[in-house]
């Protein structure tokens, strides 16, 4: 399985950073034109009893869209994740509406589909799946904060 965080070396963020020991280690991938993440909460993300904490969705959806972002860049231009140039996103805008409940017991799945790339901008929507219902979903703006082609001194992971 080809994980877009494995191409994002020097990546310290509490959800995606492959460097981050202490965070939520998500690893993300394509299924066909959906981006996948599948995560196993721990009982230290409870919200209210046996529930997941809803900061914790928000950074689950936040970190796989902009990794989402950084690897339909690479497939908008027909190129390899890990490829010359490096892009990196941040967010610009996130919108979760919770709509029920999610298990923190369970196994949690994020799909995120790519709506539209235009310019320094990716528009994603994604859903989060807790024991086969939506329980959460929300529209994503990123930006993109990094390219390597055009200044090596701003990479945030360096």
């Amino acid at each position: 399985m080809e994980y877009f965080q494995d191409y994002m070396k020097g990546n310290v963020c509490f959800g995606c950073g492959i460097e981050n020991e202490e965070g939520l280690q998500i690893k993300s991938y394509w299924e066909n034109d959906l981006s996948i993440c599948k995560w196993k909460p721990e009982e230290k993300y409870h919200g209210w009893a046996n529930l997941l904490n809803g900061g914790i969705i928000a950074t689950l959806i936040d970190c796989h869209c902009m990794c989402t972002a950084m690897a339909a860049a690479y497939k908008h231009e027909d190129r390899n994740l890990g490829s010359l140039p490096e892009y990196r996103y941040a967010t610009g805008t996130i919108t979760v509406k919770y709509l029920k409940p999610t298990s923190c017991e369970k196994e949690v799945i994020l799909k995120a589909k790519v709506l539209e790339i235009k310019n320094k901008k990716v528009v994603m929507q994604c859903d989060v799946f807790s024991e086969g219902e939506k329980t959460a979903e929300a529209e994503v703006i990123a930006i993109k904060v990094y390219n390597s082609a055009e200044d090596q001194s701003q990479n945030p992971f360096k």
